[in-house]
């Protein structure tokens, strides 16, 4: 089967996949309308075309707090890796070098943090953070992603507690026994969903900043008044996000929430999204919208359970092709 788009990942992922796995990937809340909405918004958005542009020599590189990246796509912070494809994470941080963007590694993945780093070295790495309420853990976990030579910490703010999912609930879904949370193993001996800590708040923005020199993006905003706080309280980044859908159930497109968040910062802090980006004139449009990067969650899975690193780089690689089309193409 050739693979022409991210669709034809998709349709191979969910035909070879286990269906536990399926499911727990492609899940969104309740009734799935945000997960939905996140793409279908950007089948309402039309381009302006220009024409006689000169499309001759494009420059596609963009750059991410100082660092420069090939194309302004990243990927996102997904947990469970193993589940697509035996190497996991590693395989996600090699594919993200080889291509030359960002990876945001999760907290929730099968690979540790030493080796995610070791796989790529001087790849271009984030860290993904939840906070516990287990303080110490969180903390160590930063501190150590800083010792590696992670460039950045994700915090995700739209997590007090898991969304309903389903599925998920109806599959019994849980890790398969030879697979762990590499980076939690040894830290509790409850059910590893259930250590989230509900009460933070923006003030734990500053204790994080008491831990780290790191830059902090905080993830999982979609309204203007979230955005300006941020801002306030020293972020460096925002990341317009839903959790793709698999949180709050209702909510915006992140899409349509991006001119919202963007009008609010005004220029003083990046901005990127994710959710929904399934084409390369869907990034176009963001960018265009004003983001300054996106990133991609399911199609980075689709790839990995292709083919691996070989796959997530198939999946880079038709975005970036389809990007530059698209800038093309509009002029």
């Amino acid at each position: 089967m050739a693979m022409v788009c991210l669709s034809d990942f998709e349709v191979y992922a969910k035909k070879y996949l286990p269906k536990t796995t399926w499911d727990f990937f492609a899940a969104g809340a309740d009734d799935g309308t945000t997960r939905d909405d996140n793409i279908l918004a950007y089948k309402r958005i039309r381009f302006r075309p220009r024409v006689l542009r000169d499309a001759s020599v494009m420059d596609i590189r963009t750059k991410l707090l100082g660092t420069e990246i090939s194309f302004p796509v990243g990927i996102a912070p997904t947990g469970f890796h193993q589940l697509a494809c035996p190497d996991g994470e590693k395989s996600t941080a090699r594919a993200a070098k080889a291509m030359n963007v960002c990876y945001i590694a999760s907290t929730y993945s099968t690979s540790s943090l030493e080796e995610i780093s070791a796989a790529a070295p001087s790849g271009f790495q984030w860290f993904q953070l939840y906070i516990h309420r287990n303080r110490a853990v969180s903390k160590q976990l930063v501190q150590q992603a800083e010792a590696l030579g992670f460039q950045g910490l994700v915090l995700t703010a739209d997590l007090p507690y898991t969304g309903k999912r389903r599925d998920d609930v109806r599959n019994g879904f849980q890790l398969p026994p030879h697979m762990s949370l590499k980076n939690l193993e040894g830290a509790f001996e409850v059910c590893k969903m259930m250590i989230l800590d509900p009460s933070v708040t923006w003030n734990d923005i500053h204790w994080l900043q008491s831990l780290t020199h790191l830059p902090i993006i905080i993830k999982g905003i979609l309204t203007k008044e979230d955005a300006e706080l941020a801002v306030r309280h020293g972020a460096q980044g925002i990341i317009v996000s839903n959790h793709g859908g698999r949180q709050l159930d209702g909510g915006p497109a992140t899409i349509d929430a991006l001119v919202e968040v963007v009008e609010a910062v005004q220029g003083r802090v990046e901005v990127y999204l994710d959710g929904g980006i399934r084409k390369g004139s869907d990034v176009l449009k963001a960018l265009a919208l004003g983001a300054k990067c996106v990133f991609i969650g399911r199609p980075a899975l689709w790839g990995l359970a292709y083919k691996g690193e070989e796959g997530l780089q198939d999946v880079l690689r038709i975005l970036r092709d389809e990007f530059r089309l698209s800038m093309a193409l509009t002029g």
